[in-house]
């Protein structure tokens, strides 16, 4: 409870901060929201001009679309400020302040960097996800229920990617362009599976699962989902649990300013 109270603390600090420049806090956030409106747009575009991605209909690929940028926009409120923190405390030589803190290191950044930029897109993704569900219709309690599941495993990846660059942060200093690549990856998992590869299918699922971020839980709630799918939390799981391992032991062989 003690860990609790200090997060809900620090994250009326961050509305507050928020509300205390207001025209800054909408101008990211509007910002943040018409920069992840493009693939929606090309999404319409391509089914405007009668192409089509095969036994999938526009809204249902915007479902798909909508679902992740939900993830997104709250991976980015819990971890996407642990990754810009660090690298600028170890570049600086000032994380010894943070290890002085009489809280976990890890624990302290991600309750002291809570996003509030990403209001807007978590917003926007529900009223899309809504929109889009209205017009495909949802598989019942059953689908709903697969849906969290698979939508929590794909924050878990998510989270834990953000964790493992944050702790390449204590050794790499200069890998702000980290976090691109993995965007550029995350893509896959904006549209059907079944158009790719056998081997973009196997990467996506298992071994870098972004299919979870927005694939599989659009599928739950269509009725289309597989069962064998649920394999894919597993190493979901896995990369948040060995995101925090890594973090804690590249603290542990901290050296320095400049890593």
């Amino acid at each position: 409870m003690k860990y609790v109270k200090i997060y809900l603390a620090c994250m009326q600090t961050a509305v507050s901060r928020a509300a205390a420049y207001r025209t800054d806090f909408v101008l990211g956030n509007l910002i943040t929201l018409l920069s992840n409106i493009i693939f929606p747009l090309v999404t319409v575009l391509i089914y405007a001009n009668g192409a089509e991605f095969p036994n999938w209909t526009m809204w249902e690929i915007l479902l798909i679309q909508s679902v992740v940028s939900m993830s997104g926009a709250i991976s980015s409120m819990i971890s996407g400020g642990i990754l810009w923190v660090t690298m600028d405390c170890v570049r600086e030589g000032s994380f010894e302040t943070i290890l002085l803190k009489p809280l976990p290191p890890l624990f302290y950044i991600a309750s002291s960097s809570v996003d509030t930029s990403s209001v807007g897109l978590f917003i926007g993704s529900i009223a899309m996800t809504v929109i889009s569900a209205v017009h495909t219709g949802i598989c019942g309690a059953e689908g709903i229920a697969l849906f969290l599941l698979m939508f929590l495993g794909g924050i878990s990846v998510m989270v834990g990617l953000d964790l493992i660059m944050a702790a390449i942060s204590f050794k790499w200093v200069g890998n702000s362009r980290i976090p691109e690549i993995f965007d550029s990856v995350r893509e896959f998992g904006k549209y059907p599976l079944e158009i790719f590869p056998e081997s973009v299918r196997v990467i996506s699922s298992i071994f870098i699962p972004v299919a979870v971020v927005g694939f599989f839980p659009a599928s739950a709630l269509l009725g289309r989902f597989d069962t064998l799918s649920l394999i894919s939390l597993i190493p979901c799981a896995g990369f948040l649990l060995f995101g925090v391992w890594l973090y804690n032991r590249m603290i542990r062989i901290y050296e320095g300013v400049g890593g």
